[in-house]
């Protein structure tokens, strides 16, 4: 990000004959990086492991760092790299929603933006 703006894509199919379900509980998303396509993401429940991350970055309510990590998951020196802001939702319709990353720092224009998207 230090680059400058990132946008990151997340597209599904729309299927006909398929239940509406909600747009955060498709489980299977292409990925686009700044328009660049760069692989796939499927949605999963979080483990053990997640739970404490979540739980080790609770008390902090604005930043990004380092945490020690183990196992494979992590960095190459055994580290977790972690963001947390402040996002605010847009929904656009039933088939797309957009996640923009409040930076008080900044002139008001996002840092990040996710957009999901059921095509």
């Amino acid at each position: 990000m230090a680059s400058g703006l990132v946008r990151i894509a997340l597209e599904c199919d729309k299927e006909e004959e398929k239940k509406s379900v909600r747009l955060l509980e498709e489980p299977l998303w292409r990925t686009y990086c700044n328009g660049k396509k760069c692989g796939f993401a499927t949605k999963r429940e979080c483990g053990p492991k997640e739970w404490n991350v979540l739980k080790a970055v609770e008390p902090i309510s604005m930043g990004a760092g380092v945490l020690p990590g183990e196992g494979p998951e992590t960095g190459s020196d055994g580290e977790l790299m972690y963001m947390r802001a402040k996002f605010e939702r847009v929904i656009g319709s039933r088939d797309s929603e957009a996640f923009y990353m409040m930076n008080p720092d900044s002139n008001g224009a996002p840092e990040l933006s996710i957009y999901l998207l059921r095509v």
